[in-house]
């Protein structure tokens, strides 16, 4: 019987790690120190270093970095932030926790990642232009953003920027000096969920800055707004990166490179053998390197393949089904830009997100392209 092919395999990548995952995390068990201790300060200074930022605060999860980070950088209860409905729900959920107003653009066709001309058009057709404070633009799959775009846009109209990089760990834009993503905006916000191409063995986020007074404020509201314990200087919340997650981050942060390339290296079989297939395949636009946190192809009808690579034993899924302002939480209570999103709602009847993990084999990553070439329906 054919062993199966996951779409994404945490655990493969844990295993792959197994011996160094298992000493860091005895020797934190025995320091005693189970919150905000040593673990989490060098993994902090660690991953700063490793983006070329100068300031990095770990947090709960991806969700809670996006939120302190939006608070930390001034946005608050009724101001607006610009973002897209082609994201995970928590981009959004994030704007809202800071009691911030979601404006929602539409993406790039190519990318997948929110359009420069869509979100200046969305600020000079607002209706309450000041109270937009802030853009949001997604690195999606691993692709980064038009952020020369962007932070031209950001400095016209003096607005934050503030970068989701859940699924971007080392992403870099050439173009801009070969700097990785998480340096270019105000703060940026980092997800460790186990299946992310940097991902801890539970919840983690973090908070990346080059501004030493916004890092010191997501500090604050990290802990109960504590600068001494037990004396709230300001309200905050409880959103503490574990001591035994940052230790697992921190040996796994050594080999965030080489598990990158290898998800390059898988891209290029795909983009190779899937080249005359019915697939339209991902592009990486001159001047950036993607991760490949996912490699989405798509295709009008889509579910009769996915449904034959499932009987086969090949896992996929789709990131994402329903766009976020058409999900029954946020339909017709978010605010829409012209109130449509066309090439969002068409991305979502169309993306599918093929297996890719670092631990994929040649000899899988065939076998998959050898299913979709096979299929003619």
């Amino acid at each position: 019987m054919t062993t199966a092919i996951l779409q994404s395999d945490p655990k493969a990548n844990y295993l792959a790690h197994k011996p160094e995952i298992d000493e860091a995390i005895r020797r934190t068990l025995d320091s005693g120190w189970y919150i905000l201790g040593n673990q989490v300060s060098e993994f902090e200074r660690e991953f700063a270093g490793y983006l070329g930022a100068r300031r990095c605060v770990g947090v709960a999860n991806g969700t809670d970095a996006l939120h302190l980070a939006l608070r930390a950088v001034g946005v608050g209860a009724g101001d607006a932030v610009i973002t897209v409905a082609h994201t995970a729900v928590a981009t959004v959920a994030a704007i809202e926790m800071a009691e911030a107003l979601p404006l929602l653009v539409d993406i790039d066709p190519a990318t997948f990642t929110i359009r420069p001309d869509a979100v200046e058009d969305a600020i000079k057709n607002h209706p309450d232009r000041p109270r937009i404070k802030a853009i949001l633009p997604v690195h999606l799959y691993g692709h980064p953003a038009d952020m020369r775009a962007i932070c031209d846009i950001a400095s016209h109209y003096d607005l934050k920027v503030v970068e989701d990089c859940a699924q971007a760990h080392g992403a870099t834009i050439h173009s801009m000096g070969g700097l990785k993503v998480g340096v270019f905006g105000d703060a940026a916000a980092f997800s460790f969920y186990p299946t992310k191409n940097l991902g801890a063995l539970g919840d983690g986020g973090a908070v990346v800055t080059n501004d030493p007074e916004i890092a010191e404020r997501v500090r604050l509201l990290r802990e109960y707004g504590w600068r001494d314990r037990y004396v709230s200087d300001i309200a905050g919340f409880n959103s503490r990166l574990d001591e035994l997650q940052a230790a697992v981050l921190r040996v796994k942060l050594k080999y965030l490179d080489e598990e990158n390339a290898r998800r390059r290296v898988i891209s290029r079989i795909y983009d190779e053998r899937l080249r005359t297939s019915s697939l339209r395949l991902p592009e990486q636009l001159n001047g950036v390197e993607s991760v490949y946190h996912q490699y989405v192809a798509r295709r009008d009808e889509r579910d009769g393949l996915r449904e034959r690579l499932r009987e086969q034993g090949v896992g996929t899924l789709i990131h994402y089904p329903v766009p976020v302002h058409l999900q029954p939480a946020y339909q017709n209570r978010v605010p829409v830009h012209r109130g449509a999103l066309p090439t969002t709602e068409r991305a979502a009847r169309q993306v599918l997100s093929l297996p890719m993990y670092p631990q994929l084999s040649d000899d899988q990553v065939e076998r998959v392209c050898d299913l979709i070439n096979g299929w003619r329906r």
